[in-house]
């Protein structure tokens, strides 16, 4: 029982709290000098504050980077992470499965950037984040982020030399090893925390990893969510028998689950292995416990309603009526004469614990792709049936509500064809995210010779196939089995930020349309929809009013026009429809006169709708 503190809130408490809430990278812990006693230390949370002002900095801030847990360019990943990015997503309709009525997505593209574009259409709204990252094995990077130094930046980072500028040969760390971990780290703490604020508060994310990094990625995780949002940590099996090995046969990897606040966290469940007699309440499927109710705490021996009195005293015994007035227990009479108390459970909201070691083989991820026709293009793919428990553990009781699954490691889309299982086993409503760095396939490969140029294309070709594999498996499911693709690419407006005399007489065609002459609508409504932060996968439609054609997304969240000197006619039309959000060219109107006019149409007939041109 919890005592009463008698005294006022601590403020000053509270704000590192919210704090935390932010930026939990910034949390570590002091000891209490006030609290603490020679023989009993206490340890209270305070705020690193030169980590804090990095973190609102946009520049790299002078001083020793002497956090817990750090690295060279470990503040330049924080930058970056930070940065903002002229780019935007492309829609490819032509290359899309199911384009009009899909809600799931594949975006080629740099991930650390593509993250950034989706920070306000997608912020607090995916339940799941699955990623099974590069595991450092020793080969090159594919992701060349700006931040990661070389190697002068980096032997003047780490003390590679001294004072005098002369190699510091006291140093015992190569520079080939120290980088080796640094850029890794680099690289994935600035994905880390554009991550986190797209999950939901009750989300997760989960990260799968060999004994390589597997030290180095907890501390990153414990950095990016915060130590005490670690919601697991499992050993997954995925070798049997024998090998190789200088000194131990390595059978298992292992996956992280980093909650993004802990006490909002629904732990991950299967569901129930039922021991007890289904009924149905008002519509509600229950089955009753009976052996909760015991005599001694951990020790077997049920309490019958008789015996409450004397084993548990009068309060236990007023809850239990209480609970029977109310339909929550019920009474089940045994052949001694007495009766065990029996509690409805809701079948649809129990469930069972995870067990912290898993058994998810390779050679079944190897199975899955071969089942589909597509083994030969990779080596050591994740199996389904791992993503799947993982999704199913999250999502156990909320999986018809259209939670969203991302990956922004995709590589062979493993996370893709699990999200379409379980929605077709269960009835389920799931989306997923699939983000993949369009790696170019080596032209010496399978997957090159059978017309596969990227990694991106395989994935996006084993969706395909996974979902007409689960289609005829399940001929009854009714699941979505399409995707809308996006490639990352350069901002859909001409860059006209040039000084005077920077002007060329070849740039003055181009400064006729502040849009870049290869964009089509379709680039400009989904530009305007990341812009507005508004989810990219909602419906839409196209029409003609007048000869212009106007675009509605989603029953109106936005209507948008692209065309050149649209008339009155059609901006009181528009505006009659009271979208909430409308979006014009400038060139939609031909001056000021024109726009303040636009302006003034919205104000009588749509006063609450936000009006903006590109």
């Amino acid at each position: 029982m919890d005592k009463m503190r008698m005294e006022s809130v601590d403020m000053t408490a509270q704000n590192i709290d919210r704090i935390a809430e932010l930026f939990p990278n910034c949390i570590t812990e002091a000891l209490d000098e006030e609290h603490s006693t020679p023989e009993h230390k206490v340890y209270k949370k305070v705020v690193n504050f030169e980590l804090l002002k990095q973190m609102l900095s946009g520049d790299v801030l002078e001083g020793d980077e002497a956090y817990e847990f750090t690295w060279v360019g470990k503040k330049a990943a924080i930058v970056e992470a930070n940065k903002p990015i002229r780019k935007t997503l492309r829609p490819c309709p032509e290359e899309s499965v199911d384009w009009d009525t899909t809600e799931n997505m594949y975006i080629e593209g740099d991930n650390l950037e593509v993250l950034k574009l989706l920070q306000e259409s997608y912020l607090c709204k995916i339940k799941a984040i699955y990623i099974d990252p590069p595991y450092n094995t020793g080969h090159d990077f594919i992701y060349p982020d700006t931040f990661i130094m070389d190697n002068e930046d980096y032997d003047s980072g780490t003390g590679y030399f001294d004072e005098d500028g002369n190699v510091n040969y006291q140093r015992e760390n190569s520079a080939s090893a120290g980088k080796y971990h640094s850029d890794w780290c680099s690289m994935l703490y600035s994905r880390l925390m554009l991550a986190r604020n797209l999950l939901t508060d009750d989300g997760a994310i989960f990260v799968s990893i060999d004994e390589n990094e597997q030290a180095n990625i907890r501390k990153l995780l414990d950095e990016a969510f915060g130590e005490e949002n670690k919601a697991a940590e499992f050993i997954v099996i995925r070798a049997e028998g024998g090998g190789m090995a200088k000194q131990v046969i390595k059978g298992h990897d292992y996956l992280f689950v980093y909650a993004k606040n802990i006490s909002k966290f629904i732990p991950l469940g299967k569901p129930k292995d039922v021991r007890g007699k289904i009924v149905e309440r008002d519509g509600e499927t229950y089955w009753i416990q009976e052996d909760w109710l015991r005599k001694e705490f951990g020790k077997y021996g049920n309490c019958h309603y008789e015996e409450i009195l004397e084993y548990k005293g009068q309060a236990k015994l007023d809850e239990i009526n209480a609970g029977l007035a109310n339909g929550e227990y019920i009474l089940i009479p045994k052949p001694n004469g007495m009766n065990i108390v029996g509690k409805l459970r809701n079948l649809k909201e129990d469930s069972s614990k995870f067990y912290s070691i898993l058994k998810h083989l390779s050679k079944n991820g190897i199975e899955d792709l071969k089942a589909l026709d597509m083994d030969k293009y990779f080596s050591y793919p994740k199996p389904v049936s791992l993503i799947k428990e993982m999704i199913s553990g999250i999502t156990l009781f909320t999986g018809k509500k259209g939670d969203i699954v991302l990956d922004f490691f995709s590589g062979s889309a493993t996370t893709a064809q699990a999200v379409m299982e379980l929605n077709a086993e269960e009835n389920g409503n799931r989306k997923f995210i699939m983000i993949q760095l369009p790696e170019p396939c080596d032209e010496s490969t399978e997957a090159y010779q059978d017309g596969y140029k990227t990694i991106a294309k395989i994935g996006e070709e084993r969706i395909r196939r996974a979902a007409k594999k689960i289609s005829n498996e399940h001929p009854d499911a009714i699941f979505d089995g399409g995707f809308r693709i996006f490639k990352l690419d350069d901002s859909n407006m001409n860059d006209v930020y040039y000084a005077a005399g920077d002007y060329s007489q070849g740039m003055l065609s181009m400064l006729e349309s502040n849009v870049k002459s290869d964009r089509s609508d379709l680039d400009l409504l989904f530009g305007s929809l990341l812009e507005w932060g508004l989810p990219l996968s909602m419906p839409y439609t196209s029409e003609k009013i007048e000869g212009c054609t106007v675009h509605t997304y989603n029953e109106g969240d936005l209507i948008a026009c692209f065309d050149e000197n649209i008339p009155d006619s059609v901006i009181k039309e528009i505006a009659k429809r009271q979208p909430l959000r409308a979006v014009f060219r400038d060139s939609s109107f031909n001056g000021s006169p024109a726009k303040i006019n636009v302006g003034e149409i919205f104000k009588m007939l749509a006063p609450d709708t936000r009006v903006k041109v590109i």
